[in-house]
C-alpha cells in the first residue's frame, strides 16, 4: 500500500500530462506544415500525370489538366484502353519483367552470399576486396556501355535480355555487397559460435541465422535494384535500342519520339509503368528505412 501511494504521488497529475503534450503538439506543428506542403509538391506532377491519362486529347489541349478536376465526367479509360491494345505496352511490361526479376534476385542472392564471407569468414585479401568493391560504387557505368557493348557483340550478347541482365547484376553488386556487409555487422558473432559449437555448418549458419535477421537489408536492398532496373532507360536503349522486344523506358521513349504530340497515350504508358514499382515500394516500406540506416553508425 505504501509503494502504491508513493508511486501515484510521483506520478505527474492528468492536466499537467495533458498541458504538456499540447505544448510538444504545437512545437511541432510547423515542421508538420512543412513537410505535408513539401509532399504535396511532390505528389503534384504525379496526379497531373495521372489526370492527364484520363483525359481525351482535345481536352489536353484545350486547358490544364487541372480543370479536370472541376469537371471529373470528361475522364475516360480510352487512353489506357488504346495503349494496351495498339502501343505494344503488354509486351514491353512482360519484357522489363523479365530484365527486372532476375537482376535484382541475382544481386540480392550474391550480395548476401558475398556480405556473410565478408564479414564471418577469415580469408586472404578479403579486407583488400572490400576495399575495391568500395571503389567500384563511384565508377558512373556510362564509362563501360562501349567496353561492354564490343564485348558483348564478341559473345553474341548484344540486343539480348541476358546481356542486359548481367549489365545491371554486375553494377548492382558493389553498392548491394557494401550494404549488406555493413548490416551483418551488426550480428553478434557468439550467435554464429554457439551454432558452431552446436555442429552447424556455413551454409546451414547462412539460412536459418544471418539470412532471417537480414531481411530488412534484403528487402531495401531488393526495392533498391528493382527500382533502378525498371526505370532504367539508358542501358536499355544501348543494347535493346533495336530489338524486337524492348522494355518500357524505351517502348515509352519510342511513341514519344513517333507521336510526340501524343501526350495522352505517352501519359498513359507512363503511368503504368510506376504502378508496379509502387506496388513493390509500398509493400516493403516497413523495412526500407532500416535496411537503408543499416550499419551507418557503425
Amino acid at each position: 500500500m505504501t509503494v502504491v501511494a508513493e508511486s501515484r504521488a510521483g506520478a505527474a497529475p492528468p492536466a499537467a500530462r495533458h498541458g504538456s503534450r499540447a505544448v510538444r503538439m504545437l512545437t511541432r506543428a510547423p515542421i508538420n506544415v512543412v513537410l505535408v506542403a513539401v509532399a504535396l509538391l511532390w505528389l503534384v506532377p504525379t496526379v497531373g500525370l495521372l489526370v492527364t491519362s484520363f483525359r481525351p486529347t482535345q481536352d489536353y489541349f484545350a486547358s490544364g489538366w487541372w480543370r479536370a478536376l472541376l469537371h471529373p465526367a470528361t475522364l475516360t479509360v480510352t487512353n489506357y484502353r488504346h495503349v494496351l491494345q495498339t502501343g505494344g505496352i503488354k509486351d514491353a511490361l512482360f519484357t522489363t519483367a523479365l530484365i527486372t526479376i532476375p537482376s535484382t534476385l541475382l544481386v540480392v542472392t550474391v550480395a548476401s552470399l558475398a556480405g556473410y564471407a565478408l564479414v564471418f569468414l577469415r580469408w586472404p585479401g578479403r579486407d583488400t576486396l572490400f576495399v575495391i568493391l568500395v571503389a567500384l560504387m563511384v565508377v558512373p557505368l556510362q564509362m563501360a556501355l562501349i567496353p561492354v557493348a564490343t564485348l558483348y557483340g564478341h559473345l553474341g550478347l548484344f540486343g539480348t535480355v541476358a546481356g542486359v541482365v548481367l549489365f545491371h547484376t554486375a553494377f548492382g553488386l558493389p553498392f548491394a555487397i557494401f550494404l549488406m556487409r555493413n548490416f551483418y555487422t551488426g550480428i553478434p558473432k557468439d550467435l554464429l559460435e554457439a551454432a558452431r559449437i552446436d555442429g552447424a555448418g556455413e551454409l546451414m549458419m547462412f539460412l536459418r541465422i544471418v539470412l532471417p535477421l537480414g531481411r530488412p537489408a534484403l528487402a531495401s536492398l531488393g526495392i533498391f535494384q528493382f527500382l533502378w532496373v525498371w526505370n532504367d532507360l539508358l542501358v536499355a536503349l544501348v543494347f535493346l535500342g533495336g530489338a524486337r522486344h524492348v522494355p518500357i523506358t524505351v517502348a515509352i521513349f519510342s511513341q514519344l519520339r513517333q507521336f510526340g504530340p501524343n501526350i495522352d497515350l505517352i501519359s498513359s504508358a507512363s503511368f503504368l509503368s510506376m504502378v508496379v514499382p509502387l506496388v513493390i515500394f509500398f509493400s516493403f516500406q516497413r523495412y526500407f528505412v532500416k535496411g537503408v540506416l543499416a550499419g551507418a553508425v557503425k
